[in-house]
């Protein structure tokens, strides 16, 4: 009998075994599996942060190609409207000879080479070429440097009721002729208007 349940007892421990790795057989199948694919999301996911890591770098070289381009495209263009100011200081095209209240003092005119209109059509353009290029520079001016000069208006006025003279360089440089004789600049219309508020003081401090 006792040998009998030794028998017993050792077939059922090694079918238990037999169980056991069975099933540690499996798991261990099934854990590398599982490693397989964490190492190939790893793998992934490295290839991915080196890919957006190089595009941020790009994107980095864009955005600085970008600015040096559009602070070149500024400078440019301060050429160009600087150029296409200082080319027509002196001459202007004018349709229509009614546009000027006074005859300017002129070095030539002329109508331009094309047919003569009829009664209703439109008329011939006049090129003119002023004496002083500071008459030219009343008459006309690019749009960019209108743009510049049109703030320096209310305190050119506030300037000349003061009794000075102030004088809009080209493009846009405000100077004051003082009572002295001597010239100041002024860089900026806000240091325009301190200046006139500081004369506007004196005088008032004067009176």
């Amino acid at each position: 009998m006792t040998e009998l349940l030794t028998t017993k007892l050792a077939e059922h421990k090694a079918d238990l075994l037999a169980e056991i790795k069975e099933i540690h057989t499996r798991y261990e199948a099934k854990l590398d599996s599982v490693l397989t694919i964490v190492d190939d999301h790893k793998r992934r996911i490295s290839s991915l942060e080196l890919s957006a890591n190089a595009t941020s770098a790009d994107l980095m070289g864009i955005q600085a190609t970008l600015g040096a381009l559009s602070a070149e495209n500024a400078k440019l263009k301060a050429k160009v409207v600087d150029l296409e100011g200082r080319s027509r200081r002196s001459n202007i095209r004018i349709i229509g000879t009614d546009v000027l209240p006074s005859p300017p003092e002129l070095d030539r005119a002329h109508r331009t080479l094309a047919a003569k209109p009829g009664p209703t059509g439109r008329a011939r353009p006049v090129l003119v070429c002023f004496h002083n290029f500071q008459t030219r520079e009343r008459v006309d001016y690019p749009p960019e440097v209108m743009e510049q000069r049109t703030p320096y208006r209310v305190v050119m006025k506030r300037l000349y009721d003061m009794g000075l003279r102030p004088a809009l360089w080209f493009p846009a440089k405000l100077s004051v002729v003082l009572e002295d004789g001597t010239r100041k600049f002024l860089p900026s219309v806000k240091e325009a208007m301190d200046f006139a508020d500081s004369r506007g003081r004196r005088e008032l401090m004067d009176n």
